[in-house]
């Protein structure tokens, strides 16, 4: 009598699996459709940017390196950049260490001659 419920077991499990497997597999589907949108697809779009970055990169173009040393280019290369950090002080830089353009540094507005002694213009 066992032998006809286990054989029964196997047919009832078997039917339902169809079902169950293409079921199981729409979240998995659903999760990799928004991990492209969210985070594959504009990783992309950032690495497509910095590429044509690097590859307009002149002479004269001030730059930021990763590790945070900001420079003038003097020199260009295939693979190399020569930035000029300092007056007559030149280091070689990978092109792909170039994190972006710097921004023209503007001058400082002059400060505002405050008045520090107010006893001493009140005297005459």
């Amino acid at each position: 009598m066992t032998g006809i419920a286990y054989a029964m077991g196997q047919g009832g499990g078997a039917a339902g699996q169809g079902a169950g497997g293409f079921s199981g597999l729409i979240p998995i589907i659903l999760m990799f459709v928004i991990f492209y949108f969210l985070l594959i697809r504009p990783q992309q779009k950032r690495n497509k940017e910095h590429q044509q970055m690097i590859g307009n990169l002149k002479k004269g173009d001030r730059i930021i390196t990763s590790g945070g040393i900001h420079g003038r280019i003097t020199g260009l290369d295939d693979t190399t950049l020569t930035v000029e950090i300092a007056d007559r002080v030149r280091v070689k830089v990978v092109r792909a260490n170039v994190a972006g353009m710097a921004q023209a540094a503007t001058p400082a507005p002059a400060p505002k001659k405050d008045k520090k002694d107010k006893g001493a213009d009140n005297k005459s």
